[in-house]
């Protein structure tokens, strides 16, 4: 299937700043930078940049097949789109514009519990084949209400957050007021008001809510009151005996994100969790911690083999995405390439991003002489 390919944006670069040009300051900056100074930010898409890959010009080549199998469903290329919270805010129904792309494309979508779509709509889009990421609950009745739901819903890969135990110190969000509803400063309305697009489709869906909380947030709550109450009512620290009930009662594939050490991995193992994905939130969380490729390498060499190991944070292009792979994770996912498209873009966005990075992927290894994604990590200069 062929699908519209639009040459002013030929790479994910581009669409960052069309994306920049379209919407609001303050939600440009909520997707675009990370935590404090933007260092462990920077650095993740640095130090994947520096990996180098050897191609064999000589070596018995065919095609490329880009095919992977995770969790016994084969996928048509090695991402998937990770998780955003409020992607809404961001542009208007981009969680129902990826979800159907990444169906389209026979890649995974994986819904945050704080997205703007609820888990019923993203099922339905994706017939069932979406992944869903769990906020853990402070309460354990909010938690299996949720993971019912997600079960009923067909969902059969359940992600859980580990890298959020507290709130990141984020200096552009404090600037913007960026809480639940955003403070309304005239800088504020002067940046809406000078992205018509953003605006109007905005005015059309409606202020973006978390709709998969909707209904366990009180009847009549003030927007003003709607943040203490998200707040109050998530807990980010997991720890063993949470993990254990929930590997307990989940029966689907269960999977770890935001992994960044040796010992959390061997412990994810031990807990009985089929897949981790290493990951600094994109560098939204910590920025005096490692790149995500740094812990990856050691925890491939380590444990591959004895659980699915996959990465996200600081991918931006298909070239990144075989680094990663050569650098020993099995899949990849991204978030802000994906939301970059749909910003720049709208409905075309997603469509458009993943036909990128699968052209950029696939020369990459026709260049290489690598027929499939497994033996990338052939290509790893030493």
């Amino acid at each position: 299937m062929q699908y519209p390919f639009n040459p002013m944006y030929p790479t994910v670069s581009d669409l960052r700043l069309r994306a920049r040009q379209r919407i609001p300051r303050f939600a440009f900056e909520y997707l675009d930078h990370g935590c404090n100074a933007d260092i462990n930010l920077e650095r993740n898409t640095k130090e994947i940049r520096d990996v180098q890959l050897k191609p064999y010009y000589l070596r018995k080549f065919e095609s490329v097949n880009m095919e992977t199998e995770l969790f016994g469903k084969k996928y048509s290329a090695p991402f998937g789109i990770a998780p955003i919270g409020l992607q809404g805010l961001m542009w208007p129904g981009a969680s129902e514009i990826l979800a159907a792309a990444a169906h389209q494309h026979n890649i995974p979508y994986i819904l945050s519990t704080v997205a703007t779509a609820s888990i019923e709509t993203i099922a339905e889009i994706t017939e069932g084949n979406a992944w869903f990421q769990l906020y853990h609950p402070a309460e354990d009745g909010l938690r299996d209400k949720l993971l019912q739901r997600a079960s009923n819903a067909g969902y059969d890969v359940l992600v859980l957050l580990c890298d959020v135990p507290s709130f990141a110190y984020r200096p552009k969000e404090i600037k913007n007021g960026l809480s639940i509803p955003p403070r309304m400063t005239i800088r504020n309305i002067l940046q809406i008001l000078g992205s018509p697009h953003w605006a109007i489709n905005t005015l059309i869906a409606g202020q973006p809510r978390f709709k998969t909380m909707d209904p366990y947030i009180p009847k009549g709550m003030s927007l003003r009151h709607l943040g203490l109450f998200m707040n109050k009512t998530f807990s980010g620290r997991l720890n063993d005996d949470r993990i254990s009930q929930i590997r307990e009662k989940w029966k689907g594939k269960l999977v770890l994100k935001g992994v960044a050490s040796e010992e959390d991995t061997e412990k994810a193992i031990k807990l009985g969790l089929d897949g981790i994905i290493v990951s600094n939130h994109g560098g939204r969380q910590l920025d005096a911690g490692q790149s995500s490729i740094k812990p990856l390498t050691a925890i491939a060499k380590k444990y591959k083999g004895q659980i699915k190991i996959m990465m996200d944070s600081g991918m931006r292009s298909g070239p990144d995405v075989a680094s990663c792979i050569a650098s020993g994770a099995e899949f990849t996912f991204m978030g802000r390439s994906f939301m970059y498209g749909v910003a720049a873009l709208g409905k075309q966005g997603g469509n458009h991003t993943i036909g990128i990075i699968k052209n950029q992927l696939q020369q990459v290894m026709e260049q290489l002489c690598c027929e499939e994604v497994s033996r990338l990590p052939e290509h790893l200069t030493s």
